[in-house]
C-alpha cells in the first residue's frame, strides 16, 4: 500500500507542482489568449492533482490525511515530482528575477511532458485501482490538450523567426536532459507496475520519441543527443529550485493551518 500511495503521490505532485509553474504566468502572459490558456492548463493540472491526493487520502483513512495536508505541509523530500516540471522558466541555471522567464521554455517544457502523459494516462485507464484508472480517464483529455497547445507553439516557433527558433532551440537544448528521468526505474514504479496499478514507461518511450520527433521535424528543430546527469526528483532528491516554488505555494496555508475558507 505504501508504494502505491508513493506512486499515486509521484502522479499528483507532477501535476500539482507543473500547474503552480504554468500558473506564475498569470497576468503575465505574452499574449491575452495566451495568459488565459496557460491559466486553464494550470487549472487542470491543480484538478487532476487534487483527485489523486484524495485517492491517497481515501486509501490510508485514518482521519487526518487530506488534499491540503499532501499538497501545502509536506516537506520538500516527501515530494516525488520529476526535476523538470520544478525548475524556473529560464535557460539559466540561477534565474533572479521573474523578468528572466522564456515562454520558450514553458512551452518546450508543457510539450515535453505532456507528451509523456497522454501516454500515461492512456495505460493508466487499464490500472487495477479502479479509481486511478477513472482518474486517468479524465485527465487523458486534459492532457491531449495540453499537447496540442505545447505542440502549436513549438512548431510556430521553430518555424517562426530566427529568433523565435533559436530560442526555442536553446530551451530544447537545456530540457531534454531533464527527460532521462522519465525512463530510470525506481522501486516505487516498479512495485506499481507488479500490482498492475502503474504502467512501466519505459515501454512508452518509443512512443514518446515519436511524438517529439514528428513535432521537431515539422519544427526544424534539431533533437539533442541523450546524455549528462540524470535527475531524482521522483526519489524526493530535488533541484534548487524546489524549495522556492514550495516556499511560495504553501505559505500561507502554513501561516494560516487552521483557516477554514
Amino acid at each position: 500500500m505504501a508504494a502505491h500511495e508513493q506512486y499515486l503521490l509521484h502522479l499528483a505532485d507532477n501535476a500539482l507542482i507543473l500547474g503552480q509553474r504554468n500558473a506564475e504566468w498569470c497576468g503575465h502572459g505574452p499574449v491575452l489568449e495566451e495568459d488565459l490558456a496557460l491559466a486553464n492548463n494550470s487549472l487542470d493540472l491543480i484538478g487532476q492533482a487534487r483527485l489523486l491526493y484524495q485517492r491517497v487520502a481515501a486509501l490510508r483513512n485514518d482521519g487526518k490525511t487530506s488534499e491540503d495536508l499532501l499538497a501545502y505541509f509536506r516537506n520538500e523530500p516527501e515530494f516525488r515530482n520529476y526535476t523538470l516540471v520544478e525548475i524556473a522558466h529560464s535557460t539559466a541555471l540561477t534565474p533572479t528575477a521573474a523578468g528572466e522567464r522564456d515562454y520558450a521554455v514553458t512551452i518546450t517544457r508543457n510539450f515535453l511532458f505532456s507528451a509523456l502523459m497522454v501516454l500515461v494516462w492512456n495505460a493508466l485507464k487499464s490500472s487495477t485501482d479502479q479509481e486511478l484508472a477513472a482518474i486517468a480517464a479524465k485527465s487523458l483529455k486534459e492532457a491531449q490538450y495540453h499537447l496540442r497547445h505545447s505542440r502549436d507553439w513549438l512548431v510556430k516557433f521553430g518555424d517562426g523567426t530566427e529568433v523565435s527558433h533559436a530560442r526555442v532551440q536553446a530551451a530544447l537544448d537545456h530540457l531534454m536532459p531533464y527527460t532521462q528521468e522519465f525512463w530510470t526505474p525506481c522501486p516505487m514504479e516498479a512495485a506499481a507496475v507488479r500490482t498492475g496499478a502503474g504502467v512501466d514507461n519505459t515501454t512508452l518511450k518509443a512512443s514518446w520519441d515519436a511524438i517529439v520527433d514528428g513535432a521537431l521535424a515539422e519544427a526544424t528543430l534539431k533533437r539533442p543527443a541523450a546524455g549528462g546527469y540524470v535527475t531524482t526528483g521522483k526519489l524526493g532528491v530535488h533541484s534548487e529550485h524546489m524549495g522556492f516554488v514550495l516556499a511560495e505555494m504553501q505559505s500561507l496555508a502554513r501561516v494560516h493551518p487552521e483557516a477554514v475558507w
